[in-house]
């Protein structure tokens, strides 16, 4: 209550974003509220909303009005898995090419904490204190160690993806053994020199391992988004997109997909998936989920990618009511896009439904595995 008091008086400086459309959207369609929030109205909208918040029911008709036959999750937020006609899951657990804020060994650490778990679970958060780890790689033996301890504890046939970050900070290279031992003697004066070598050891030694699991799961990462001391902002230059592109040359027997939150490096990304089979995009991450943005790569990917190497929509949301949501604002950017290229002959009316439900609905199946509600089993395809 404290902070939607205090957010309360910004209201009107952000009502020309697209957060603020996607608010009015939810707040419309979902609860019937379409008054502008104010100091005199907002406890009122917040009591009708947290009225529901617990109802499953309400939940399923959110699910049901979006039109979404499927979601995809953390594998952490699974819970008994009460939901799992509705949903699937993505394992975000270690995540060792992010970077935090001010840390060197991230890498490292990351994977000890994976190291000793017994089962996979949440991911690091992102800034703040971390508690001393119970397991310290201080070899290149520990190291190994962990990287097989993170893939022997990978739930396989209940998660279709391990998904992860790849960070632009990072200079991703070939490192020798020599060299990872040579660094890990300097971890306790670490700097962005032994960074580079952690994340470029660690995230080559744990994709060689996937190797064997190419056909289970989806390596699926995020680039882009740079930490900040609160926050990210979008930067990806064009050594990160080479680096990347030679990683997944290396593993062709991994399947690997991106989201990105830098529109401008969306056309090079486009050209790697041309010509590396194992290598798709999805949907409009973070900085790039913007109206405009979307439009933008929508297009550039249409004319570039065939129907089965892109994912039409990814929302990154952390409720069902922002799903609801970010679906309704993606449809509508889709829709934009496929009338101009109607308009303009690229293809009929016919053919341009046919390729949004291609790739809004299809090729989630067919690259990831995700399956209609209802289905029996777990594809691995």
């Amino acid at each position: 209550h404290r902070r939607l008091r205090e957010a309360i008086p910004l209201l009107p400086q952000a009502r020309n974003t697209h957060i603020a459309w996607g608010i009015r959207i939810i707040l419309k369609d979902l609860y019937g509220w379409d008054a502008p929030v104010d100091e005199h109205n907002w406890q009122r909208l917040d009591g009708m909303i947290r009225e529901r918040a617990d109802d499953r029911a309400w939940q399923r008709e959110i699910v049901r009005r979006a039109n979404i036959g499927r979601a995809c999750t953390e594998w952490a937020r699974r819970g008994q898995g009460e939901d799992d006609d509705f949903l699937q899951y993505a394992l975000e657990w270690g995540m060792p090419a992010r970077c935090q804020w001010g840390e060197f060994d991230t890498a490292l650490y990351d994977l000890e904490r994976c190291w000793e778990m017994s089962s996979a679970g949440s991911p690091a958060p992102i800034g703040g204190q971390r508690p001393p780890a119970k397991r310290v790689i201080r070899t290149l033996e520990d190291a190994h160690a962990a990287v097989r301890h993170y893939v022997d504890h990978i739930p396989y046939g209940r998660v279709l993806s391990q998904a992860t970050g790849f960070s632009s900070e990072i200079d991703y290279r070939s490192v020798s053994d020599d060299e990872m031992r040579a660094a890990l003697a300097r971890r306790q004066t670490a700097g962005a020199s032994e960074r580079d070598t952690y994340a470029s050891y660690v995230i080559e030694a744990l994709l060689t391992c996937l190797e064997a699991h190419g056909h289970e799961l989806v390596f699926q990462f995020s680039i882009g988004a740079e930490p900040l001391p609160f926050e990210t902002a979008s930067r990806l230059p064009q050594r990160t997109l080479a680096q990347l592109a030679a990683i997944v040359a290396r593993h062709p027997r991994v399947r690997f997909q991106a989201f990105s939150a830098c529109t401008h490096a969306n056309q090079s990304l486009c050209t790697m998936a041309r010509e590396l089979p194992n290598f798709s995009l999805a949907g409009y991450w973070w900085h790039s989920f913007f109206p405009g943005a979307m439009c933008q790569v929508m297009s550039e990917r249409l004319d570039m990618l065939p129907l089965n190497k892109q994912v039409g929509f990814f929302s990154d949301a952390y409720c069902l009511e922002w799903s609801y949501a970010k679906a309704s604002l993606v449809r509508r950017q889709m829709a934009e896009v496929l009338a101009q290229k109607v308009r303009q002959t690229q293809y009929t009316p016919a053919e341009a439904l046919a390729i949004a439900r291609t790739i809004a609905y299809e090729t989630p199946q067919t690259l990831l595995g995700m399956r209609p509600a209802g289905a029996a089993g777990q594809s691995q395809g």
